[in-house]
């Protein structure tokens, strides 16, 4: 049945993240909401949102849907946005929900109550987990008095967040106290669920760097609350993952597991204590046995959908608009958290802001810039140039106590992603080598390290007016599965033509190659792209040749052994990377460094064997059984509409390139292999 027009609601959503498909798909299943809008300065990301769920506009800026006169405005932003965008939805005399925290300052807070109050209008926060269905369940036995009086409430949970993609320095990366604002307002609002409100609240934080865009990793509260006492532990380390609440209460427990939607309920039994402790496990023991399948049936099967929380804020509060009825939790429920938050929170905000600002102190100049210096490659790089006496400025993530020890060696901390860092670690440098560049991680990983920290350098190096840059390609770009096995191998060879086919290491390294041969072409800059085989090397011994998949503590060799592997050895590779800095501008500035003496893949990796013994278990697969596992993951890809670590494609791509002329590098790089790829094993696995 269609609502009448008069009972419809009119929704524009702000942000186009990972929590607004959640909403999105809540307010697809009412059938009075109409979603008119999607806003987001990536529009890229606001159009595939708007083309999933049927939303007719996009557009980057709220204003620009004033003409779709919406009725209610969905935040879901970074914190740091929302006051002002839910201020400006209220102008317009729109509802305002907005995911939690409601933003980062009580002022801020406060203001928003105030607007809505003065235009009477709705402003809802969404605490979402107070919706969890298992959550729900621990709730209403509290209410139901099924453990008695309740003394003490604990909250586990750990979690990780995606890699930063590159570009300005988000909120997550700059305030030391994110990852408390992000879950910890979670674990306040729901001890104040069970305990009343929150009197006395301490907390503390540690940075154990595993991640150095996540600064204070580790955080621990207590908090004195009306009815008793809580504990929250957020961890960014600890693994296995778990997101667990523990209500303790003078006749029972129970125990909320949010990732298997489990709610166990241990009670006071008669009889002797042990008994009753017994019986509690085997009975819990016993249900588990059917309902954790029976939850991942019913994930897997759509009954139970991912975020039940978020999706059910979503929709309560549509129907708080339509009614014009008060949401089920609201600002003021909200501003009483930011009222906790913010005197913890400025400390660890404060130390943070400090230390990055620390690393764009002064420095003076230096001979020569390398990234991705604290790897295999750019630490050799690095000693050869100070071999050669250069005042050396390296840019790594985090500080190399070899580098610190060297008053020759400038170390900039910071990631290449981040345009600011990028362009002090440029300034006062005549020379750039780039050889950094994501090797492992997700899309996120690759996009950061490899595009955006290309896209920055070839920024800085033509902003700075550098005499030369030295870009670190990779023989991926060129096409594995389509190529001739017969056709000589040149620096005109095609290159891969479905990037997106082969993964995210491919697709990011030819782009960034092309953006510094554009570069080249359309903007001046005096760069030189060098191409390397597989570099090996003493460090580099566990590394599996092309061809091999190291899989489940193996290392799958696919197809014939007797193919050919484009070898360069790791000190041939720095000699051919300071030719290029020392060479005239070539007319084609674009060179393949490979040795061309046969080795095969089964020559290879008999030596390592032969040096590493049992740590190396080695499976030869025929191609033809490779390429129907290949099929087989394909489909399961398909059922599950997800993306697959291996096809059919990647397997064709396995094979190693061969056949290479090098006479470009040996010509106007003046580059031979010195060292050269049999003395290179011997010296690699004697």
């Amino acid at each position: 049945m269609t609502v009448p027009a008069s009972t419809r609601l009119r929704v524009a959503i702000v942000g186009a993240g990972y929590v607004a498909t959640h909403h999105l798909a809540a307010l697809a299943e009412l059938d009075f909401v109409d979603v008119v809008g999607i806003c987001d300065p990536n529009l890229t990301a606001a159009q595939a949102l708007a083309d999933r769920f049927k939303v007719p506009r996009v557009a980057a800026h709220l204003d620009e849907l004033a003409d779709q006169h919406p009725q209610a405005v969905y935040v879901l932003t970074p914190p740091a946005f929302h006051a002002a965008i839910a201020l400006r939805a209220m102008d317009m005399g729109c509802h305002v929900l907005v995911e939690k925290p409601m933003a980062d300052t009580v002022d801020d807070c406060e203001a928003m109550i105030a607007a809505a109050r003065a235009r009477k209008l709705q402003l809802g926060v969404n605490h979402s987990d107070l919706f969890d269905p298992v959550l729900m369940q621990a709730m209403q036995a509290v209410r139901d008095g099924r453990i008695g009086d309740v003394v003490s409430v604990e909250i586990v949970r750990n979690s990780e967040y995606p890699p930063y993609a590159g570009g300005p320095l988000p909120g997550s990366v700059t305030q030391g106290s994110y990852p408390f604002r992000d879950l910890g307002v979670h674990g306040l609002y729901t001890l104040e669920a069970f305990l009343g409100p929150v009197r006395e609240l301490r907390v503390d934080c540690q940075a154990r760097g595993a991640d150095p865009n996540l600064h204070f990793d580790e955080w621990q509260a207590h908090a004195v609350a009306r009815d008793g006492v809580g504990r929250l532990l957020l961890s960014w380390n600890a693994r296995p993952m778990e997101n667990r609440v523990f209500v303790r209460g003078t006749r029972g427990t129970i125990e909320v597991d949010r990732f298997l939607q489990t709610c166990r309920i241990h009670r006071v039994l008669p009889g002797p204590k042990f008994i009753g402790i017994v019986v509690n496990a085997f009975a819990s023991a016993c249900k588990d046995v059917v309902r954790v399948p029976w939850n991942v049936v019913r994930f897997a099967t759509g009954m139970l959908k991912p975020s039940p929380g978020i999706r059910r804020g979503a929709a309560e509060f549509a129907r708080a608009a339509r009614d014009n009825a008060s949401p089920p939790f609201t600002g003021e429920d909200a501003l009483r958290i930011a009222q906790l938050l913010e005197p913890v929170c400025a400390a660890p905000d404060a130390e943070r802001i400090a230390l990055l600002e620390s690393r764009y102190a002064a420095l003076p100049p230096a001979d020569v810039l390398v990234t991705g210096a604290a790897g295999f490659l750019g630490k050799r790089v690095v000693a050869r140039l100070r071999e050669q006496g250069r005042t050396v400025r390296v840019l790594v993530r985090r500080p190399v106590a070899a580098f610190a020890q060297d008053k020759d060696i400038q170390s900039v901390i910071g990631d290449l992603g981040d345009p600011r860092i990028v362009r002090h670690a440029v300034d006062g440098v005549p020379l750039v080598y780039h050889v950094g560049a994501a090797m492992r991680g997700g899309p996120r990983d690759f996009e950061a390290g490899t595009v955006w920290g290309t896209r920055n350098i070839v920024d800085a190096c033509v902003d700075a007016s550098v005499k030369r840059l030295v870009y670190v390609s990779s023989m991926s770009v060129f096409d594995h599965a389509g190529r001739d096995v017969n056709a000589v191998m040149t620096e005109a060879s095609p290159l891969e033509p479905h990037p997106d086919w082969r993964g995210a290491y491919t697709q990011t390294k030819l782009s960034a190659e092309r953006m510094v041969l554009d570069a080249v072409a359309q903007r001046g800059l005096p760069a030189i792209v060098v191409r390397p085989g597989q570099i090996f090397g003493p460090g580099a011994e566990k590394v599996t040749p092309n061809g091999v998949i190291a899989l489940a503590g193996r290392w799958v060799a696919v197809g014939d052994g007797a193919q050919a592997l484009p070898l360069v050895y790791v000190d041939d590779v720095v000699d051919a990377l300071l030719c290029a800095a020392d060479a005239p501008a070539p007319a084609r500035p674009l060179f393949n460094v490979v040795d061309t003496s046969h080795i095969t893949q089964a020559d290879y990796l008999a030596r390592c064997k032969r040096k590493l013994g049992d740590e190396v278990k080695v499976v030869r697969v025929p191609r033809w059984m490779f390429m129907t596992l290949g099929f087989g993951v394909e489909q399961l890809g398909r059922i599950l509409r997800r993306d697959v670590p291996l096809t059919r494609y990647r397997v064709r791509s396995l094979r190693p390139l061969a056949n290479f002329d090098t006479t470009a590098a040996r010509t106007d790089l003046g580059w031979t292999p010195r060292v050269g790829v049999e003395r290179g094993l011997d010296a690699t696995f004697g």
